[in-house]
């Protein structure tokens, strides 16, 4: 690969990860990760605690604490453990 080349990918590149960054205050960025967990939560807890919901549904932030009360209402221990750590 001659320097031009290296020169212009370097550059585009540095441009890319410029635009791509984006800024997130830490609540935001605390409430996607619970989201994320709650959803597998879900998925890993579907036949022991909603077995009755759609297996396709898609966990938002305000299911949180249905999705709390659930694992831990009909949940085994570790079920019990997400959803004591997804509802702090």
């Amino acid at each position: 690969m001659n320097s031009e080349v290296k020169k212009y990918l370097a550059e585009i590149g540095r441009k890319g990860g410029l635009k791509s960054r984006r800024v997130l205050s830490a609540a935001v960025a605390r409430d996607m990760v619970r989201v994320r967990e709650a959803r597998r939560a879900y998925r890993q807890f579907h036949a022991q605690c909603f077995w009755s919901f759609d297996p396709h549904y898609v966990v938002t932030l305000k299911d949180l604490p249905w999705l709390c009360e659930q694992l831990m209402k009909n949940g085994n221990r570790a079920a019990w453990k997400v959803g004591e750590r997804l509802c702090r």
